[in-house]
């Protein structure tokens, strides 16, 4: 049996292939061409065996080659990158290179096979929803960087005219869009279920619900809140060393940047106006912690809200507190 584990970026797939004690390298371009290229540059070298590959969640760009290789009759996994990294600290890894982290996740692979989830393709409203989600994503990305340059004041009449004509344009297809968005969902019954459960936890709206929708996609991929919280990469990342280092505690960031920032304007609402926020934000404001620590937290606890209620698949309840203290 084989393992290979691909690191992927975003021009480039560096894979590491374990088979037959050999660990033959190599690079290829992340496109469809590439794609075909790895495929029968493993097909010499695994011939017939069965295997197992492996690569870290990255967000689109290793969306391609995963559904390239599963659809050539490949198992494929895509895990976290946190756990990568957990995995090459338990291996004392040093040095840190493309080929080296192909190496690592293939080694990952090869350790915990039998106990990592299958990857399965998501359904096509649930790809179209993502598909819309992320064109909306690098819709608002174009409009604020208009938005930038018109800022700084240094252009002529008409370059003013032209940059404020685009930032129209693209306000016209952000609003096209956000619509399409909400029509799709409203389409399908078990997309508008899990929107409505999401919005039932105050602080979270329709648009942010269905960009973690598009992400997320499926719940059941994770066994416990933590999981999902590291898949986002909202999991605090500490450094302490004996008793003379002590930095603070930072994200991770290893995980979907666009899950972290779709929860981070709803992280400010709920941190001042969700009630089940408040002993969450006291208690870390006494403790010393700085405005984006807390921000951080918050964007943490409304993760574990959705995680429960789309796991339990009931509404959030607003007098969960109470009931709480009754039961205390």
């Amino acid at each position: 049996m084989f393992f290979m584990g691909i690191d992927v970026s975003k021009d480039k797939l560096d894979v590491c292939l374990l088979a037959d004690e050999t660990r033959p390298t190599a690079i290829f371009d992340n496109t469809k061409d590439g794609w075909k290229s790895l495929r029968n540059w493993l097909k010499k070298r695994a011939k017939k065996q069965s295997g197992h590959i492996c690569l870290e969640a990255t967000g689109r760009y290793g969306d391609g080659v995963t559904m390239f290789l599963h659809e050539a009759g490949y198992i494929v996994s895509v895990v976290n990158p946190n756990m990568i990294k957990q995995f090459g600290g338990s291996q004392l890894t040093r040095n840190k290179t493309d080929q080296i982290d192909a190496l690592l996740i293939a080694e990952f692979c090869q350790e915990r096979h039998q106990k990592l989830t299958v990857w399965i393709p998501p359904s096509p409203q649930q790809t179209r929803l993502t598909q819309l989600s992320r064109h909306l994503e690098d819709l608002e990305k174009m409009r604020q960087q208009e938005k930038n340059r018109l800022a700084s004041g240094s252009h002529e009449p008409d370059v003013q005219r032209r940059l404020t004509e685009h930032i129209d344009f693209i306000e016209a297809q952000i609003n096209e869009v956000k619509q399409t968005i909400d029509e799709h969902i409203d389409q399908h019954p078990d997309l508008r279920e899990k929107r409505d459960l999401m919005v039932s936890i105050k602080g979270i709206g329709k648009l942010t619900a269905a960009k973690l929708l598009a992400e997320i996609r499926n719940i059941a991929d994770f066994d416990s809140p933590n999981q999902l919280v590291a898949f986002a990469g909202l999991n605090p990342k500490q450094r302490k060393s004996g008793k003379s280092v002590r930095g603070k505690s930072r994200l991770s960031k290893m995980g979907h940047a666009s899950i972290r920032a779709a929860l981070y304007m709803p992280a400010i609402s709920a941190k001042n106006f969700n009630p089940i926020m408040q002993p969450l934000v006291e208690r870390l404001t006494q403790r010393g912690h700085c405005k984006m620590s807390i921000i951080g937290a918050v964007m943490r606890k409304l993760l574990h809200l959705v995680y429960g209620i789309l796991k339990s698949g009931q509404p959030f309840d607003p007098n969960y507190l109470k009931k709480q203290a009754i039961y205390a």
